[in-house]
């Protein structure tokens, strides 16, 4: 996209945004400020608690701050009061260029009066935010990630204390940043006890949504730390759904390409070493020998294949079809096995699919006449990030009136022309592209849609006008008399 058209977007942005931060100082302080990093693989998970109150009355918008190295690696972001379940109204407001951060704004549930309190805990996903160090390690090496962070939380308010935690998830834990001439503290800057690392406290902090705070007080730090496991991304998901009044059936095909995270394999792979490392149950940390996927109750006729041909080394374990209701936690389990173990920095690439009852997913709505269908937005897999998916659903051939609603906004929808076999104007098709999705981003999307009854009838009248015509052709071509002389 051209550069001029960001311009008047940026002016008309940092015309709302100038006036948001000149009045957030104003408004509320942050009495302390926690946060806690949970360091994983491919996600980080972090948790940032606001002990905020209020400076004037009336106060009901708290504004969020985020520096660009923490927004470039955020992928979800949720807003919550302590304690409670209830998730708050939260609206982005984009990058503030004479800030050098992104603001967002969070509306409490009830106005604070003047010296008003309320503990606000912010969650966000971090995708991409570790490295592995080394960048190469042998079959039989350990694996080793670094994180990479700012130590002062950003915030348009000042701030009394502040303290950050970072746990790695083993005690194992090779070297973290011990930052100097940190201001805000006469303390030591960082203590560590068995896996957790705590930065802080840091005291009497000002408004820091600034980009001189950032260029003059904030730090970086980082810490080195083993991980178990593998680090596991999708390079791109291809999802179809495909919805079949017909047959009653739903069927869902995915195409994944995995990619293995962690330090590249140092030299080649050696089979006997691995039929040696899990003999001795001692798999190396950066090997993928598989992974356990939770698949929806009811599948049937599933498939897996690559690019060879079908794979006979996973085991699925289905379970029967539930009503719906709050206590359906039953669902299938896929241990998915690939041919070959996937080393640090080797792709494997894989088509998934399987058929559910339709009954399981849709509903009819006799008020408007709408068949109403839910469908889940991805297969979960667990502490993977999926970089780039594609979701794709396929109405009935002749659906109208067709509305979608969707858990996340995509970052691109259009609604265009399916043709299959013994289609005839082919069937609409919804498509959605999403970036960065991670467990966190669960839900269905849901859409409704109206199908005529001369629609049910397309498919019959097209497979019996096919029919009559090769009659008529056989009919015909009989009675055509193509010699030259007769007997």
């Amino acid at each position: 996209m051209p550069r001029n058209w960001h311009t008047p977007l940026s002016l008309i942005l940092s015309a709302l945004v100038l006036p948001l931060c000149a009045s957030a100082a104003n408004s509320f302080e942050n009495t302390a400020i926690v946060r806690t990093v949970e360091l994983g693989g491919a996600l980080v998970h972090v948790t940032t608690t606001y002990a905020v109150k209020a400076l004037e009355d009336g106060s009901s918008v708290y504004t969020l701050a985020l520096g660009e190295q923490e927004h470039a690696h955020t992928s979800w972001l949720e807003a919550k009061l302590k304690g409670q379940a209830e998730v708050l109204p939260l609206e982005d407001f984009g990058y503030h260029p004479d800030s050098g951060v992104f603001l967002y704004t969070v509306e409490l549930p009830k106005a604070l009066n003047t010296n008003g309190t309320a503990n606000l805990v912010v969650e966000t996903v971090q995708t991409h935010a570790t490295f592995p160090w080394p960048q190469e390690a042998a079959q039989k090496d350990p694996q080793s990630l670094k994180y990479n962070a700012e130590l002062f939380v950003i915030s348009p308010y000042k701030t009394l204390v502040q303290r950050t935690k970072i746990r790695a998830p083993t005690t194992t834990v090779h070297s973290y940043t011990e930052p100097e001439d940190v201001a805000f503290t006469t303390d030591a800057v960082v203590t560590k006890a068995g896996a957790t690392i705590t930065y802080g406290p840091f005291h009497d902090i000002p408004a820091s949504a600034s980009q001189d705070f950032v260029d003059t007080k904030q730090k970086q730090v980082t810490v080195h730390y083993t991980y178990d496991h593998p680090v596991i991304e999708v390079k791109k998901l291809e999802r179809a759904v495909e919805i079949s009044h017909w047959g009653a059936n739903l069927n869902v095909d995915n195409t994944m390409v995995f990619y293995n995270a962690g330090p590249r394999l140092k030299g080649h792979f050696s089979r006997l070493e691995y039929q040696t490392q899990n003999y001795f149950g001692r798999g190396a940390a950066h090997m993928l020998p598989g992974i356990n996927l939770i698949l929806p109750a009811g599948i049937h006729s599933a498939y897996y294949y690559d690019l060879v041909g079908n794979v006979s080394t996973s085991h699925l374990r289905t379970a029967p079809s539930v009503p719906k209701g709050p206590n359906s936690n039953a669902y299938s389990l896929l241990e998915l096995r690939p041919r070959y173990p996937v080393m640090g920095g080797w792709n494997y690439s894989f088509t998934l699919g399987w058929d559910s009852p339709l009954q399981d997913y849709a509903g009819y709505d006799k008020s408007t006449g709408k068949h109403i269908v839910g469908v889940p937005l991805m297969t979960v897999i667990p502490t993977a990030v999926v970089d780039e998916a594609e979701i794709t659903l396929i109405l009935p051939e002749g659906a109208t009136d067709i509305e979608y609603f969707t858990p996340y906004p995509a970052l691109s929808e259009r609604i265009s022309n399916h043709i299959t076999y013994l289609d005839t104007i082919g069937r609409p098709k919804i498509t959605l592209k999403y970036k960065e999705l991670t467990d966190k981003h669960t839900g269905n999307i849901y859409v409704t849609y109206k199908v005529p009854f001369r629609a049910h009838l397309q498919k019959p009248l097209a497979v019996a006008m096919a029919f009559l015509g090769v009659f008529a052709i056989a009919l015909t071509w009989r009675r055509v008399d193509t010699r030259i002389r007769r007997k």
